[in-house]
């Protein structure tokens, strides 16, 4: 099966699915992405040597028209992503329906390679005030694909307000590498409360120090790890608080060092507060945490309950007293802790690899081709 599959990954560890989608799964794959990913974080230039080995496997980086990292107002710089020479099966496209690239991609299917099945990606949990053109490109989009992959079931529902009722699978884009994402066991310490992500607001890091306050008792440290407008903010708030020898900003890790980061932490917090215009959408560092055997606590936040399951502990988002009372139970209960440790790598292993998840994508794909064919 020819499967021509678009997306904005900008690393070999994202391009995993891809090379399993050919090497396990059998799909004759073309993949093209863009050639440079720049965003505030800097500026990336693509490698393609990840692919030279790799059977059925054949790759196009092409440059962007608009901002690489601009989910909505930017497209790719081809006018046919090489379908005529292809011909695909199925395209399957990482793009939002509300996006000038799922459009793009939508005609170019419609001149090029009408038989194929059109497949978009979703992580929109959120109702939002759209403009007209926006509607309008999201209606056409959605009238042209076969189904859409959700980050998250609320996506599912906000499809179906949209007036979309094709096929909407919950699988998430990208899993995680578990020989990196590794249990580590290490001596018992003073407890370290970590945090991964963006210092923004509508993160919640407000309601995480109030929470640090009110576990005071416990001597607890906390890491923030990462970068973003807050940062000045959070700096000042936790020296009025009287938390700055009991807090800690790294700056934004990768690597090794975001590893040996999760392996000192006591639990993880993702303490994300919904806006009018935002709510976590997956929560990628719960599993990142959990299959490095840290314990997770998260906020009733969109995704984040889906995404812990049964393994972690989950507080109505802006509760402090709740947030508080969940960190004291994982640092005070040896045995819960390492019920929670178990079942994180389980459910890791369960749902979120990258092995798992190319080998459900892979499913899907196959069985809409296959009605292709009737």
């Amino acid at each position: 099966m020819r499967l021509l599959f678009i997306n904005r990954y900008r690393s070999p560890a994202m391009h995993r699915k891809t090379v399993l989608l050919a090497q396990t799964h059998g799909f004759d794959v073309r993949a093209v992405f863009p050639r440079v990913w720049q965003d505030e974080y800097g500026r990336v230039e693509q490698r393609t040597d990840w692919a030279s080995d790799v059977a059925g496997l054949q790759i196009a980086s092409v440059d962007f028209l608009g901002r690489v990292n601009d989910p909505h107002r930017a497209t790719y710089r081809t006018l046919d992503f090489g379908m005529r020479t292809f011909r695909p099966d199925v395209i399957l496209a990482e793009e939002e329906p509300d996006s000038i690239a799922a459009l793009h991609i939508a005609v170019a299917r419609a001149l090029f390679a009408p038989r194929a099945k059109l497949v978009l990606y979703t992580w929109q949990n959120q109702t939002r005030p759209l403009s007209a053109p926006v509607r309008a490109v999201q209606s056409a989009a959605l009238r042209a694909v076969d189904a859409v992959f959700c980050a998250n079931a609320e996506a599912v529902e906000l499809l179906r307000l949209h007036g979309f009722h094709g096929h909407t699978p919950v699988i998430p884009a990208i899993g995680i590498d578990a020989s990196v994402f590794t249990p580590q066991v290490r001596a018992p310490r003073r407890p370290n409360i970590g945090y991964v992500g963006r210092l923004a607001v509508e993160k919640g890091l407000d309601d995480l120090l109030a929470a640090l306050v009110l576990v005071h008792d416990l001597d607890a440290h906390l890491t923030l790890i990462g970068d973003g407008p807050q940062r000045a903010d959070l700096i000042q708030r936790v020296a009025a608080l009287g938390l700055s020898e009991r807090v800690t900003f790294t700056g934004a890790l990768s690597g090794p060092k975001l590893i040996s980061a999760y392996h000192d932490m006591n639990m993880l917090v993702l303490p994300s507060r919904t806006t009018p215009v935002w709510k976590e959408q997956f929560g990628r560092v719960l599993v990142e945490a959990m299959a490095c055997g840290v314990p997770v606590i998260g906020s009733s936040s969109g995704a984040i309950p889906e995404v812990i399951g049964n393994a972690g502990l989950v507080f109505p988002e802006g509760d402090v007293d709740a947030l508080a009372a969940q960190i004291r139970r994982v640092a005070s209960d040896a045995t819960l802790a390492v019920q929670m440790r178990r079942r994180g790598i389980e459910r890791v292993h369960e749902h979120y690899t990258q092995e798992r998840i190319a080998a459900a994508t892979a499913t899907f794909l196959r069985s809409l081709a296959s009605e292709h064919r009737r």
